[in-house]
């Protein structure tokens, strides 16, 4: 019988997040919510070392422009983790949905401001994740003003799938405008 061998594995730092192990005090059935929030942080940060500033309001083709996404990374964030808690968006929040329609004024420190408040975001949802109790996942919360049905799971998978197709498409986005 012959002996299979595997190679090494790659080092701990260079993995996706998902295969670095379960996060600490994350419950197990959100550990892959907090992963790919996680790895859109990473993603992100990387992508936009370096950006310009002055192309976050470029539309090309007419696709939402980098300076959208970045804002509603973080806010689709906030709402969705607002939601799962059983609230009622806050007049700051309402504000911020109606502000993520660029043009945004674009300042020097805008890409570091935007992924700064992206990071942050991120922070926050991982300290709910830590303090949702598995048992209230099933639990139904409403959405938006209609109160459309969901849960508190739905919720919080939603903010990571929704998270992770934005990211891709800021991706795009932020390499097509470099390169033109």
């Amino acid at each position: 019988m012959s002996s299979l061998t595997f190679p090494s594995p790659p080092p701990l730092a260079t993995r996706e997040v998902w295969l670095r192990g379960p996060l600490p005090a994350v419950p197990p059935l959100l550990q892959p919510v907090a992963h790919a929030l996680l790895q859109a942080r990473e993603e992100l940060t990387k992508a936009l070392r370096g950006f310009p500033p002055a192309l976050l309001n470029e539309r090309p083709g007419g696709v939402a422009s980098v300076g959208f996404h970045l804002q509603h990374l973080a806010g689709v964030l906030d709402r969705t983790f607002t939601y799962a808690r059983a609230e009622a968006l806050s007049e700051s929040q309402l504000a911020a949905l109606a502000a993520e329609n660029p043009p945004l004024a674009i300042e020097s420190d805008m890409v570091q401001t935007l992924v700064q408040r992206f990071d942050a975001q991120v922070d926050s949802a991982l300290a709910q994740l830590r303090s949702t109790d598995e048992a209230t996942l099933s639990e139904t919360r409403g959405v938006g003003r209609a109160q459309l049905p969901s849960t508190v799971v739905g919720l919080l998978v939603h903010a990571a799938e929704h998270t992770t197709r934005h990211l891709g498409q800021l991706l795009v986005t932020a390499k097509w405008v470099q390169s033109t």
